[in-house]
This record gives structure tokens, C-alpha cells and sequence, in this order.
């Protein structure tokens, strides 16, 4: 008996894929499931290579192996894209400026995981490290409105950074800060603005937000030297951690790095370190993991939640909270990521994305911690197994189930709002995201913790730590 799925919109256009990787494999049933009209001879794969080819074919869809370039991608994309129709990019080395640009001229929706340049843009010796961040992306993308703005017609919705994180995370942020706050007896009301929502923030007394990820899900065939392995994008992950290590800086924070560096354009609202985030390690805790060190991985979330919960007054700065990514990968990932930078952060010849052969008993544990307030912390997120990923739906792990979940909502919620312009994450509506998404989250939980990165620290080694603030970055940081 087959099993009925929920149509959360019917989409009469053409779909485009750009990328077809372990995310592009694990949304087109999700797509296929939840989004009514839309006919396979409708849907194109256009993709770098052959990957999956399989995928494609089981299901019906076209796969064009053409991978895009400056040069070439709009005579491949113009046949494939008109009025009306979807461009899903989870692609790498695929400029989202340019397809954003080419999909307002053909007058296209448009979502994308990461604000992507085009090939070297992450490490151009020619760029200093501040052009070639995230925050540097991330102003480009929002400089896109301005159009809108300048000839006052509406854009097609283009959502940008919207997977599970970016994405997913910053709408369980929402629903957290409203349980904690109903924890401590405020009346939250119901926040609607940028304005509503950082005041909230401000009123809680969060002081620091991290994404606060653990990956435990295991092989069967242990990784090798020479092969870089992990549950998701082996060149997303080796992108995103050569960049500099970044943050949103919160204006609670009085010890400012000996090796960070302000922007000296945009907002203002980040910084950045002189490392990359592979080599920078900060504290953190999850409800199954305790506490832990993860990988400072730059990612756009730090600096827009960073951005949107700020408060000022005039060019007075009141409020701000402090903003990052805080990731332990599985630990194949780890081993693969020491290995990377052993080499000089020359990429090993050997790579391998973990599905089939995950071993069951590992979990995707992907949330929020809120600290700093008078409960301490709260962490709320989702801790997704393996086995439950796989009962949910094919061609997925726990780790890209999130991810291609969060992208499905925000297709979702791109052609129910499609006169938008450029959306970041923390601007949409959290709970229809959280409502497309549950279902594929497993368990959601909600737990405060009494930790704080000073636990425990003075007992072998004796450090300079800021005693005054637990939650101050200096004591975060692993130095």
C-alpha cells in the first residue's frame, strides 16, 4: 500500500536543479512527495558530473552532466528557465549573485543553501580575508535589493542560505526564544518584526547563540589516509572551513581577540579571525553529547542572526548577541579534516560521502544553545538517527535529512511568497518552515543545561580566563 504525503503547495512551473549531490539526491523525493503539479518531464538536473545518475534515472528526471561556468551558464540555463518557473541551486563553485541576477531577468523563483561564489573566490590570493568571507558574501547578496529599490518593481523571491543551517536554525532560535521565555514569565506576545524579535532577544538576556551541532553516525568501512570522508559535501565542508573563522560580535563581549579583525565596510554587526574556522576550536553542549569542541566553521547564520537581533539606538549599539557555528562532524570527518590541514590544506585525492554504510546507533543532534540569561542555557534542536532517517525517506542520513527538509519548507514557502526580492532565513515565517519540516526531524527537544565554558577548567591548567562572564568568547575559544 503506498503511503499518502502531504501537498503543502501545487507549483505549476519548471524546476531546475543546479547540483545534484548527497543534498540535490535527498530533496528531489521530498520535492517529488510534498509538491503538487509538478510533472517530471517538468524537472532538470543540471550537474558537474555523473554522481547521480542513478538517482535521476530511478525517479524519472532529466540529468544534464554540464557543469556551469562564467562563460556558459546562461545559454545552458535559458531554455530551462522561464517566467514562473524554480531554480534550486545546492550546488559548489556556482556563483548565487549571478543565477539570482539571471533569475529576476527571467523572471524566476530562486533558493540556494550557501551564498556560493565562483570557483576560487574562497581562497583568491588577491582578495584579503575580510572580501572573502562570508559577511563580504553576504553584504553582496543584500546589495541585490537595492535594484528593487532603485526602479520600484517587485523581484521574484530569491531565498538565500536556506538548509538546515542556514536555515532550519534560525526558526528553531525563534521557537526557543519563545520557550524561555515562557520559562522565565515574560509575555512574549507575538513578534512579528526584526524589531519585535531583537527586542525579545534583548529582554531574555541572551547573551551568546550557538549552532551547536554533534554527529555521531559511524561507517561500517572506517576511512583511509588519503581519503577525505563525511556525511555531507566533502567540498562544502573543505570550502567552508578554509575560510576565515567567523562570528557575529555581541556587545556584551570585552575581550576583543588578539587575532580578529573588523570589517571595514557593510553593517558591522561580525568578525572575522586570522585562521581558518578548521583550525579554530570553541566550547559547547548538547543535551546527548555534553559538553564538547567543535569547529568554529564560518557560516552565514552567525552573522544574519547576529545582524537581525541587533538593537540600536540611532548609532548607538544597545544590543547584540554573539553568533556562531560550533560543529563536531562524525568522527571520520574529524580524522579527515586533521589530515586536510596536515597537508596544507591541499585536499586528499580520495573522497567519500557516508550513506549505505552508516552503521546504525549514530545520531545528526543539530540545535541552538541561547546562554548567558537567568536560566543559564537552553538548547532546542532536533536529534535525528540514522535508522529514522532512513525510515523517513531515501537517499538520506541523518545529517542531509535535515538539510533537505529545511530545503523542501523553503521552496515551499518561496512559491507562497513570490514577489519577495533577496530573504534571509530569520526574515520568513518560522513556524510554516517548522511545520514542513517536523516531520522529518525526528525527536525535537527543548533542554537547559548548567554548564558554562569555564566548567571544570581551572582544575588541571590554570588559564586567563574572564571569570567576571562565563559566556564571554575568550572563555569559549579553545586556545
Amino acid at each position: 500500500m503506498s503511503t499518502q504525503y502531504k501537498v503543502h503547495v501545487t507549483f505549476p512551473g519548471r524546476l531546475v536543479l543546479v547540483g545534484f549531490g548527497s543534498i540535490g539526491q535527498g530533496v528531489l523525493p521530498l520535492i517529488l512527495r510534498h509538491v503538487g503539479g509538478l510533472a517530471r518531464d517538468r524537472i532538470t538536473i543540471v550537474t558537474a558530473d555523473d554522481a547521480g545518475l542513478e538517482c535521476a534515472r530511478e525517479f524519472g528526471v532529466r540529468l544534464l552532466n554540464q557543469p556551469l561556468t562564467r562563460e556558459n551558464f546562461r545559454q545552458l540555463l535559458e531554455p530551462l528557465v522561464g517566467r514562473g518557473d524554480f531554480l534550486l541551486n545546492v550546488s559548489v563553485d556556482v556563483s548565487s549573485i549571478a543565477l539570482i541576477k539571471f533569475c529576476w531577468q527571467r523572471g524566476a523563483l530562486y533558493l540556494d543553501t550557501c551564498i556560493e561564489p565562483w570557483p576560487g573566490g574562497y581562497t583568491d590570493p588577491s582578495l584579503s580575508p575580510s572580501k572573502r568571507s562570508n559577511y563580504a558574501l553576504r553584504e553582496e547578496a543584500l546589495a541585490l535589493r537595492k535594484l528593487k529599490d532603485k526602479d520600484k518593481t517587485p523581484r521574484p523571491t530569491a531565498v538565500l542560505t536556506h538548509g538546515a543551517n542556514p536555515g532550519l536554525v534560525q526558526h528553531f532560535l525563534k521557537q526557543a526564544l519563545l520557550n524561555v521565555a515562557a520559562d522565565l514569565g515574560f509575555d512574549a506576545g507575538d513578534p512579528q518584526s526584526r524589531e519585535d524579535w531583537a527586542a525579545l532577544a534583548r529582554s531574555v538576556g541572551v547573551k551568546v547563540v550557538h549552532i551547536a551541532e554533534r554527529d555521531t553516525q559511524v561507517p561500517g568501512i572506517p576511512k583511509r589516509m588519503g581519503e577525505f570522508v563525511n556525511t555531507w559535501s566533502v567540498e562544502g565542508f573543505v570550502s567552508e572551513g578554509c575560510q576565515p573563522a567567523e562570528l557575529g560580535w555581541g556587545s556584551h563581549e570585552r575581550n576583543f581577540p588578539r587575532d580578529g579583525r573588523k570589517h571595514d565596510f557593510g553593517g558591522g554587526c561580525a568578525i572575522y579571525l586570522m585562521q581558518p574556522g578548521a583550525a579554530t576550536r570553541v566550547r559547547t553542549w548538547t543535551p546527548k553529547a555534553g559538553f564538547f569542541h567543535g569547529f568554529l566553521i564560518t557560516h552565514g547564520e552567525a552573522i544574519s542572526i547576529a545582524d537581525y537581533y541587533t538593537v540600536r539606538d540611532g548609532e548607538q549599539l544597545l544590543y547584540r548577541p554573539t553568533a556562531h557555528y560550533a560543529y563536531h562532524p562524525c568522527d571520520s570527518a574529524v580524522m579527515s579534516m586533521h589530515e586536510f590541514a596536515g597537508r596544507n590544506w591541499r585536499l586528499q585525492d580520495q573522497k567519500r560521502i557516508l550513506m549505505d554504510e552508516i552503521e546504525p546507533g549514530g545520531i545528526d543532534e543539530l540545535g541552538v544553545l541561547l546562554a548567558g540569561h537567568k536560566k543559564n542555557a537552553y538548547w532546542f534542536g532536533s536529534q535525528l538517527s540514522i535508522e529514522e532517517a532512513r525510515r523517513l525517506a531515501p537517499h538520506n542520513n541523518a545529517t542531509s535529512l535535515q538539510v533537505t527538509a529545511a530545503v523542501l519548507a523553503g521552496l515551499v514557502w518561496a512559491i507562497e511568497n513570490p514577489s519577495r526580492g533577496v530573504v534571509e532565513p530569520d526574515e520568513m515565517d518560522f513556524r510554516r518552515n517548522l511545520e514542513i519540516c517536523q516531520p522529518y526531524l525526528g525527536p525535537m527537544v527543548g533542554e537547559y543545561t548548567e554548564w558554562n565554558p569555564l566548567h571544570d577548567r581551572a582544575r588541571l591548567f590554570p588559564e586567563d580566563l574572564d571569570t567576571s562572564d562565563p559566556w564571554q568568547f575568550k572563555n569559549v575559544r579553545v586556545v
